[in-house]
């Protein structure tokens, strides 16, 4: 155990002297029955836009507070302590600014040994600790609640949520040990680990109720004051709490071992051995099953196992990539470089799509849902149009089944889309984007036709994945109003859109677009007219290599594991059979057109293209071998690569393409690719994207002779 009374905390308030604190506010408030209660309130100065954060000063405070509390506890002026926050902010977790700087493993261990001595108060006043969980409650201010003997919450509450797993580290002030003891290891599961690698997953307030997080919940109108009378009912014996997803001795002999099995077993095949946070908090929960909450000594040993844990972490790679990356899509994508003045944008009040197959309907379904203007879808025939109308409306219906929509709304979504095969009717559309086969010739025949329909100023838009914009433009009156943009499958789910600018579009037509791309909820960057943009040019690159070690002769297997080191979601024969092999092999064949020194394209999957299935995966969708049907298609060598050899051959690939797009002016600065592929390819955060793992492992050097970030992003431990 650590007494935390001895340690020197002044290296960690020294480095965090830029801190915006949050203020432990007390005052004292006379219950119905006459009992005192001190109530703490966590308050920064600032508004509900700038949320609370639990940084070194803030916490040494709040830690005074306690002391003194308990001493006027001691003396009998009061009864109870209660936590709570400012309006609608309880607080959003612990400050983590600057904590990827700290210099030392030393002083990263006292961040988490800072949160356990102030926090590890709440349970030693001498009288109960309530807190009340007024709103937006992240991280840290889960275990403020956690540490207290009750807690209460907000059935109005942004949102409750333990994120760190997602951000390479682990709930390290109490998270890891209390919760599993308070609710069960498979919802602590659910909470720690699950939610956040789906893509950082949080509670509403009345799930984290159901799932036993909060023993009480109350609307906003009078919580404060619902939240105080249960707190005195509690307090004179007349509210019995009960926890009933409290685990017993038989689930902590029988359930928990498993549960937690299942859960290493389902990240191995999700995500791989490389995240090092889901693993150690999967450690962390499995030794909590023999902490006794009753036993202070007990709970103590959980709090220093997650001392280390934190320390580790904190002071590793993969934090330091994660908080990068996280800074990237926190405040790089919501103001994109090179984007124009938004006030030059046209206002689209009725959008065409050009085509009506899978890709054309789910754009049709997003725009109007997410722009609520009439939608308009055209193809060759009627009955493609109808078939494209009947994908939406299903969807639409799917949506009001699972009450994410209501009636009247479904209703009118149905209703502000149309199709027809009468072009003329994109007469009065202020934007029109094409989703047809994947072909220059084809889509310059479309725009042609459309552009003599629509209005002067009408902008159109490109959804090309590979093509060059400005070819596709040029047959153009007015190539100024085109630009590229490029979803990502599925487009209902992943966040980015290339936005493609030619040397012809126009300050309008690309201002309109970042506009567009704003109001679907969508993250825009903006890209030079360059073959593959950023995500395909790369992904290329890593399929490209892929599919060469296939054609030299090395086994299936052995080259899908070659790239696990890279983390991504899905290794690349995966990905080659999500997009579709004959999708694929028209993409390598356009990188190797224009550059042909560099990229692969492999005939093998042209002929895998014309079989049936090509690969074999197992029930978690892994691929375990080829089809026999691809096998006798496919032509392959005798020169089989090592998974070593492999890995490199796509790092100094990966490092040398990002250096010449870099050159090229694809996009202004290396932090645009590494947003692209996080938000447009899933690049784990713990990677920071492929720029501060390509410095890491040396890559860059060997590619490039520099690396990417000047010092590169490293954690103290490796510093």
């Amino acid at each position: 155990m650590t007494d935390y009374t001895t340690i020197d905390f002044s290296p960690l308030v020294a480095a965090s002297a830029d801190e915006v604190v949050t203020h432990s506010l007390v005052s004292d408030v006379r219950l119905p029955s006459g009992r005192t209660i001190a109530l703490i309130t966590l308050h920064n100065g600032k508004d509900h836009t700038r949320p609370n954060t639990l940084g070194p000063a803030t916490l040494s405070e709040l830690g005074e507070k306690l002391d003194a509390l308990k001493a006027r506890a001691a003396a009998g002026e009061i009864d109870a302590v209660a936590v709570t926050g400012k309006p609608y902010i309880f607080a959003a977790g612990a400050d983590l600014s600057g904590v990827g700087d700290l210099p030392s493993k030393d002083v990263a261990r006292l961040i988490a040994q800072l949160g356990h001595h102030t926090l590890g108060k709440l349970s030693k006043l001498g009288v109960p600790s309530f807190s009340f969980v007024n709103g937006l409650a992240l991280g840290g201010a889960v275990e403020i609640a956690l540490n207290s003997t009750y807690r209460t919450v907000d059935s109005s509450a942004a949102a409750i949520a333990l994120p760190e797993v997602f951000l390479g580290l682990v709930p390290g002030w109490g998270g890891v040990t209390l919760l599993p003891n308070l609710i069960g290891i498979e919802n602590a599961l659910e909470v720690i680990v699950s939610n956040p690698l789906k893509q950082n997953r949080t509670l509403k307030p009345q799930q984290a109720f159901d799932l036993g997080m909060f023993d009480a919940i109350f609307g906003p109108a009078s919580y404060l004051e619902d939240s105080l009378r249960w707190a005195d009912g509690v307090l004179a014996g007349t509210i019995k709490v009960e926890r009933r997803n409290e685990p017993g001795r038989i689930e902590r002999l029988t359930k928990w071992p498993i549960a937690i099995k299942v859960a290493r077993n389902m990240l191995e095949s999700r995500i791989g051995t490389v995240p090092r946070s889901p693993y150690l908090a999967l450690d962390l929960m499995d030794k909590a099953r023999n902490v006794d909450v009753g036993k202070s000594g007990s709970v103590e040993e959980g709090f220093a196992r997650e001392d280390e844990a934190l320390a580790e972490l904190i002071a590793g790679d993969q934090f330091v990539a994660s908080m990068y990356a996280f800074d990237l899509v926190q405040k790089r994508a919501k103001r994109p470089v090179g984007a124009p003045d938004k006030e030059l944008a046209k206002k689209v009040t009725k959008v065409g799509v050009i085509g009506a197959g899978l890709m054309a309907s789910q754009f049709a379904l997003l725009f109007v849902r997410r722009l609520q203007v009439p939608v308009l879808i055209t193809d060759i025939d009627q009955a493609r149009v109808d078939k494209g109308l009947s994908y939406i409306r299903d969807e639409i219906s799917a949506l009001e089944a699972k009450g994410r929509i209501d009636g009247d709304e479904a209703n009118r979504l149905r209703a502000l889309v149309h199709g027809t095969v009468d072009k003329s009717e994109y007469a009065d559309c202020d934007f029109v984007i094409e989703a047809v086969f994947e072909e220059t010739g084809v889509k310059q025949q479309v725009f042609r036709e459309i552009e003599q329909i629509i209005a002067p100023d009408a902008i159109l838009a490109t959804n090309t994945s590979s093509l060059s914009v400005e070819e596709i433009g040029s047959v153009l009156e007015h190539p100024e109003r085109l630009v590229g943009f490029h979803f990502f499958n599925p487009v209902a789910v992943m966040p980015l859109i290339e936005i493609v600018r030619t040397p012809q579009s126009s300050d309008e037509a690309l201002s309109t677009a970042f506009v567009v791309a704003k109001n679907l909820r969508k993250n825009a960057v903006l890209t030079a007219d360059a073959p593959g943009f950023v995500v395909n040019r790369l992904l290329a690159k890593v399929m490209g290599e892929a599919a060469r070690a296939v054609d030299e002769g090395t086994p299936l297997l052995t080259v899908e594991k070659a790239f696990a080191p890279l983390g991504l979601p899905m290794t690349p024969f995966q990905l080659i059979d999500l997009v579709g092999w004959k999708v694929a092999a028209h993409v390598q064949d356009t990188m190797v057109r224009h550059f042909p020194e560099r990229f692969y394209a492999s005939e093998n999957l042209h002929r895998a293209a014309e079989v049936g299935d090509v690969v074999e995966k197992d029930k978690n969708g892994r691929v375990t071998g080829w089809t026999k049907q691809a096998q006798k298609a496919m032509t392959v060598g005798k020169s089989p690569a090592t998974e070593d050899q492999i890995l490199r051959l796509v790092e100094d690939g990966l490092a040398s393409e990002i250096r010449l797009m870099l050159d090229e002016g694809v996009v202004p600065e290396v932090e645009d690719i590494d947003l692209c592929l996080i938000l447009g390819a899933g690049w784990p955060f713990i990677d920071g994207g492929a720029s501060p793992y390509l410095d890491r492992s040396g890559a860059s050097e060997r590619a490039t002779g520099g690396t990417f970030h000047t010092p590169p992003l490293r954690g103290a431990a490796h510093r």
